[in-house]
């Protein structure tokens, strides 16, 4: 790790980033690479600690920056699960494969954050031009003439304050950095609540990751490393008494009324179940004067999606890409962050807007009723869908023209072939 050259600037650092997660990190490691010199603060002691409550999966958009990063043979050694899936709907499972003679589905890693948080937390403290400076809590932003220009930090040695030309928050929904910068929140209410536990042995039908689309009801399950697969219940909120009364029983039972359910039964809880009876998604503007946002504390996602671990690396990328060279004194970093939310902008804005909607527990729109319908009788459509889910594609490509006017054919075709041949002689007649 290097030490800060302030000697002869105004700056202990380039940039100070807070938070030691997945974001923060690969920003660490990413910008470092670049040539800046990053504080990468966490306010936790130990090195080993790691989000509890997740989904703990990657998305196939996350690949690239993991390969960038340099962290696909590790996480493979890791026994990291590649990940694919099959989602259930009321018309059947829609079961994403590849094209014969066709490249494999893009695909990412699903890996509990026990054993992913560590190893990208060690890959950033390895990394030259980055300090891990752990047990560091932010209390406060430097400002001079509006804008921010450090961060004031509660460590164990007392208060400290480090100086910086841009301070990074990569602390999470409840982001202390946005709260200190006065970044509003707009606020989405969620209309199911969560719960997840980690099962030993639990064999799954092909043993990769699924999902139950029951409007308004959720699940999913994701096989993990270590052989332990994520079970995850997404109720509408009026099934909560239920849980608040028994929520051991209400979970299991919640499972085993699944189609095609995971035989919990014979398996092994190897942990608690834990959730939140509320999850509000926020949306924030992912920058301001000499500040910017990754990850949730940018945008969270409804955890029923699975996308937040994707969209935090993607970010740390793309902040990197815009402001790498101004943060070393190279650019105007005023207009390094506009470029930096236009792109967070266009490529998160659609798959918000969607998400915010679905979680208000609603049945699925016409649209949804087509595409998902279509998806599951045919096999480009399987793909096409599973393209969206893994967030490769956006929403305007996810239902451009070709694809509606697709999904129309195969689900006219699907109608004809249900009616007896009979009567569609009578009909033609």
């Amino acid at each position: 790790m290097t030490k800060p050259e302030s000697a002869g600037t105004d700056h202990d650092y380039d940039v100070v980033i807070s938070g030691a997660g997945l974001a923060g990190c690969a920003a660490a490691i990413l910008l470092a690479r670049r040539g800046v010199r990053v504080a990468l603060l966490e306010r936790r002691s130990d090195p080993e600690t790691y989000k509890v409550l997740c989904t703990h999966s990657l998305t196939a958009c996350a690949y690239p920056v993991l390969d960038e990063l340099g962290l696909v043979p590790a996480l493979e050694k890791a026994g990291a699960v590649r990940n694919e899936a099959r989602w259930y709907t009321r018309w059947g499972w829609i079961e994403p494969k590849a094209a014969p003679g066709g490249p494999e589905l893009p695909y990412a890693y699903n890996i509990r954050r026990s054993t992913l948080d560590p190893l990208i937390r060690s890959h950033a403290a390895g990394t030259p031009g980055v300090d891990l400076l752990l047990g560091h809590q932010v209390t406060g932003l430097v400002r001079e003439a509006g804008r921010t220009v450090g961060v004031r930090a509660s460590t164990p040695q007392g208060e400290r304050e480090i100086r910086a030309r841009l301070v990074v928050g990569a602390d999470g929904k409840d982001s202390a950095v946005a709260k200190f910068a006065e970044i509003p929140a707009r606020v989405y209410e969620n209309g199911r609540f969560g719960y997840l536990a980690h099962f030993r042995d639990l064999p799954l039908h092909g043993g990769i990751g699924q999902t139950w689309f029951l409007e308004p009801d959720m699940a999913y399950a994701f096989p993990n490393d270590d052989g332990v697969t994520v079970l995850a219940v997404l109720p509408d909120k009026k099934r909560l008494p239920d849980f608040r009364e028994d929520l051991e029983g209400s979970f299991l039972d919640f499972v085993r009324a699944l189609p095609e359910a995971p035989p919990i039964d014979s398996a092994e809880r190897v942990s608690k179940i834990i959730g939140m009876v509320d999850y509000p998604l926020h949306s924030r503007k992912p920058t301001a004067p000499g500040v910017a946002l990754l990850g949730d504390a940018a945008l969270t996602g409804d955890p029923l999606w699975g996308v937040g671990c994707g969209w935090a690396l993607q970010s740390a990328t793309w902040l990197t890409e815009a402001v790498a060279a101004a943060a070393t004194g190279r650019g105007d970093l005023d207009r390094s962050l506009a470029a930096y939310a236009r792109v967070h902008r266009r490529r998160l804005r659609g798959h918000a807007y969607l998400g915010a909607d679905f979680a208000k527990g609603r049945p699925f729109n016409p649209m949804e009723r087509l595409m998902f319908s279509a998806a599951a009788r045919d096999a480009s459509l399987a793909r096409h869908m599973y393209l969206f889910g893994s967030r490769l594609i956006g929403p305007l490509r996810f239902l451009n023209p070709l694809a509606l006017a697709k999904a129309s054919v195969v689900n006219i075709r699907h109608r004809r072939a249900a009616v007896p041949p009979a009567q569609l002689s009578r009909t033609g007649s």
